[in-house]
């Protein structure tokens, strides 16, 4: 599977991907850490990549625009700590791979975790 992390996500996350095998690069080691979030969005779905953020505004670019990719996994998790985020991804990926390929939004809080398939009806 192919990632593209946001500001919020720590690199360690992207080096954790990486060591299992998947495809991940940070905003910040491209040099696009002030890309703006439609920006960041079209980045991810060109290059067929999940995004992963902890910003909101990226459920509702995506529901607004009606598209089925990318798909975005958003931590609204207290603990952002790279290892935190990192035991909830391990759990999206092997639970949710199916959905996360044909478009999905996954909302992950403390022991929850939501996923609703795009496109998005009624916002």
């Amino acid at each position: 599977m192919k990632f593209l992390a946001d500001m919020g996500i720590s690199p360690k996350t992207v080096h954790f991907l990486r060591n299992l095998g998947h495809e991940a690069v940070h905003l910040y080691e491209e040099g696009l850490e002030r890309l703006e979030d439609p920006a960041i969005l079209a980045k991810a779905r060109e290059e067929n990549r999940i995004l992963l953020t902890h910003d909101l505004d990226f459920s509702e670019l995506i529901a607004a625009s009606g598209a089925h990719l990318p798909s975005v996994i958003v931590f609204r998790l207290r603990n952002m700590r790279p290892e935190n985020v990192n035991r909830y991804l391990l759990n999206i990926i092997e639970q949710h791979r199916e959905a996360l390929i044909k478009g999905a939004i996954v909302s992950v809080t403390e022991g929850r975790i939501r996923v609703r398939t795009l496109p998005l009806r009624g916002g």
